[in-house]
């Protein structure tokens, strides 16, 4: 039989086998030909890629070809089927690719077009009402109309099947609503209809049915036909997410925005990649929006720059809009050479690196506390009464008893006073490696409940249940009860407190970049008076908690026996003051100067200039006019001439204005220009303001999303896909955007995603 029928050879025409449709590819000069899909796919496949929409990167810098490039206004003028393709710098048709098979102009489908001054081939290409372009239009508008197939010619339906199917539909979207926003587990382990608890979302279900008089009337419907199969639930879910999506990228538009990225494994050990946007909204708000997870196999700088090139690609971004970079400290992010950061400054000079503050800030004071001798021992120390006290259930509970007990003799004393909110149960908080504000709760907790604690180690001392415990105890209690350790309590909770301030500032969405300089310029003044002046004050709250809790106070004017260098007989004052306190302070000092190196650079002295504090006294138009030249993208040859006159009279004009008397920072300015549509007089100046206030300050927002990530997928729920993963965390953390998403719209857009038996 071989010698009579050869084999045929596989070639580019070979059809794919079955693939995900979420998978397919975005940048039109990559996608395969639609006759190489499997058959039964292909319908499918076409009306994904026309939901989706035509590919348009409104945002890039379209590169000149022979001194011609493409112009954005062309996306206007064919909306409807006009791509463009950034990798190849070409032009294709949308409707023509997804009936190619049928004849056509190839050069719009498979090669592209790139001839940008014969303008009159789009107008060619249209042809008149008979051309295949318009016959392809045809097609995908009649692909939109499913109740015109041979489908529909089936299942036809009356009015009144419509409108029960519409009522069931809508009680489905609304549950899945809920699940979504208080990021519940959908399913249950047991769905049957005798089960007691079917999950969250078919209980809600029944709920609202046994509440809704319309829907209890509604006679059963057929077992395909139910609307609440998990494949359903997954689709609709899938449309809040694409509504809460398109409602960011519509607020973004064209603007610039600035990336925020960070990665984490989940509960499965897959590595996750969380995306943010920061941008500035139409009513001059700083927003930070969490846009998406994606699964990364590895974390290198290539695998996570094309993974972030797909993820633009598929929400029509592009890295030319791109003005600010914010990572932690990893290597494969912030490497000069090789890391993240240089791998996008190569595409886009003015995608300017900020080091995340809160990290650094953390890095400060790991750095202090890993250099000084005394303060090893002491956080080790501190851990181990972590261990000694929290570890067992019992001591815990003998921990909140003691607490309980001495509130409750304090208040009959009259040393408490009584209220709504104070004296509630508290118990120790273990200190996070990588969180170091949480150790200054902890040392909080630890001055307030010092009795409780000692009465604790004193009973596993006499108590233990083995000799390592009772020996633990018995050191702890000698160390708890000696000046060193008040001394380094409360010097810690010191300079902790001034770093927790900052902490917390960090952690806001909408902080501006200038804001965050002059909080860490704060802090660090704040130091230095406290290494000016600090320590008589700190021996006064050290003498005071040594008095009530009756532990020997040392002599300052004695020899200290502390001091490694005996030979020099100098004296505990000299010790605390100079060798303790002074070189703790100093190191701390010292590290905010290394770690907050940003603050020096000449991009943010140029920012400085547009704070509008004390009536703008830090106006400067030359800093500002440097500032723009560091944005060759943002301002050409003659709108820098013109922002030179803006800045005069802009500066005139908002000094005499009440309106911008009082305003602390860059972030009021914004919003406060756009109240009095100023940002139209002054667009120039309002252009340069929103590149200050798009720089990243903190990834705080990226690590909140692996927070409700954890919620999402649990050690119970670690077998769920990653594309319904990516829309149920969407949805959680933006409840703002999913608050303001329509029902009608998730309808419209789940009823438009494949051909469906029920119509509503």
């Amino acid at each position: 039989m071989q010698n009579y029928f050869k084999r045929k050879e596989p070639s580019s025409s070979t059809p794919i086998n079955v693939v995900e449709i979420d998978d397919l590819p975005y940048d039109p000069y990559y996608r395969p030909r639609i006759f190489q899909y499997n058959p039964n796919q292909r319908d499918e496949i076409r009306r994904q890629y026309w939901i989706r929409g035509p590919s348009q990167p409104r945002g890039n810098d379209f590169p000149k070809t022979n001194g011609r490039r493409f112009v954005k206004a062309w996306f206007d003028k064919y909306s409807n089927w006009l791509e463009y393709s950034v990798k190849a710098d070409r032009a294709f048709c949308l409707c023509c690719y997804l009936f190619g098979d049928q004849g056509g102009n190839e050069a719009f489908v498979t090669e592209g077009f790139n001839s940008w001054n014969k303008t009159e081939r789009f107008k060619d290409h249209v042809g008149h009402i008979n051309s295949f372009h318009n016959k392809a239009l045809q097609k995908c508008d009649m692909l939109m109309r499913p109740n015109q197939s041979i489908h529909a010619a089936f299942h036809k339906q009356d009015d009144i099947v419509k409108t029960e199917n519409r009522i069931r539909l809508g009680a489905t979207v609304y549950a899945c609503r809920y699940c979504l926003k208080c990021a519940l587990p959908f399913r249950g382990h047991d769905e049957t209809e005798a089960s007691l608890f079917k999950g969250n979302f078919l209980e809600l279900l029944d709920l609202i049915i046994s509440q809704n008089e319309e829907l209890r009337k509604l006679p059963k419907a057929p077992g395909n036909n139910k609307l609440v199969s998990p494949c359903i639930q997954k689709d609709v879910v899938k449309c809040f997410k694409q509504e809460v999506l398109k409602s960011i990228f519509k607020e973004i538009g064209d603007d610039v925005f600035a990336l925020l990225v960070d990665e984490s494994s989940d509960v499965s050990k897959k590595e996750q990649m969380a995306i943010v946007i920061r941008y500035v909204d139409t009513l001059g708000l700083v927003k930070e929006r969490f846009v998406g997870l994606v699964h990364v196999k590895e974390t290198s700088s290539l695998s996570l720059k094309s993974s972030i090139d797909s993820f633009f690609a598929k929400h029509k971004l592009s890295l030319k809009q791109l003005r600010g970079q914010g990572y932690d400290g990893a290597s494969n992010m912030r490497g000069e050479f090789n890391g993240l950061k240089a791998k996008i400054l190569e595409e886009n000079s003015s995608a300017y690196y900020v080091h995340c503050f809160a990290h650094q800030l953390q890095l400060v004071v790991v750095a202090v506390a890993r250099k000084h001798l005394a303060l090893v021992n002491f956080f080790d120390k501190l851990a181990v009464l972590m261990n000694v006290v929290c570890a067992s259930c019992k001591r815990k509970d003998i921990l909140l008893d003691k607490e309980k007990e001495r509130v409750e003799k304090e208040i009959g004393s009259g040393i408490i006073e009584t209220g709504k909110g104070l004296n509630q149960e508290l118990s120790l908080i273990r200190p996070g490696d990588t969180r170091w504000n949480s150790h200054y709760k902890t040392l909080l907790l630890l001055i307030d409940m010092y009795p409780s604690i000692i009465k604790v180690l004193e009973y596993v001392k006499e108590e233990g249940t083995n000799g390592s415990s009772q020996n633990q105890a018995h050191g702890l209690l000698k160390y708890l009860k000696s000046f060193d350790f008040v001394f380094y309590l409360h010097l810690m909770l010191r300079i902790l407190g001034f770093t927790n301030i900052l902490s917390q500032a960090l952690q806001r969405k909408d902080q501006d970049i200038l804001e965050a300089v002059s909080l860490v310029e704060s802090t660090k003044e704040r130091l230095q008076d406290l290494r000016i002046t600090g320590f008589e004050q700190l021996l006064k709250k050290i003498s005071s908690f040594c008095e009530k809790h009756d532990i020997e106070m040392l002599k300052m004017n004695v020899n200290c026996v502390n001091s490694r260098r005996q030979r020099d007989k100098i004296t505990n004052q000299h010790y605390y003051e100079v060798e303790c306190f002074n070189t703790i302070v100093d190191m701390q000092i010292q590290e905010f100067s290394d770690r907050f190196s940003e603050a020096s650079n000449e991009l943010l002295i140029s920012m400085a200039a547009l704070n509008p504090r004390n009536s703008f006294s830090m106006f400067d138009a030359s800093k500002l006019m440097r500032l723009s030249k560091l944005y060759p993208n943002d301002f050409d040859s003659l709108e820098m001439i013109e922002l030179e006159q803006q800045l005069d009279m802009y500066i005139h004009n908002v000094r005499k204005d009440p309106r911008f008397a009082n305003l602390n920072g860059i972030g009021d300015l914004s919003r406060v220009m756009v109240e009095t549509r100023k940002y139209l007089s002054f667009n120039l100046v309002y252009r340069l303001l929103k590149l200050a206030l798009v720089l990243p300050v903190a990834t705080a927002t990226a690590e909140r999303c692996f927070s409700a990530m954890k919620i999402v997928k649990s050690n119970l729920r670690n077998r769920i896909g990653d594309e319904f993963l990516n829309a149920c965390v969407i949805c959680a953390v933006e409840r703002e955007a999913l608050a303001s998403v329509k029902d009608e719209d998730v309808i419209h857009r789940f009823q438009n995603m494949r051909f469906r038996k029920g119509k509503v």
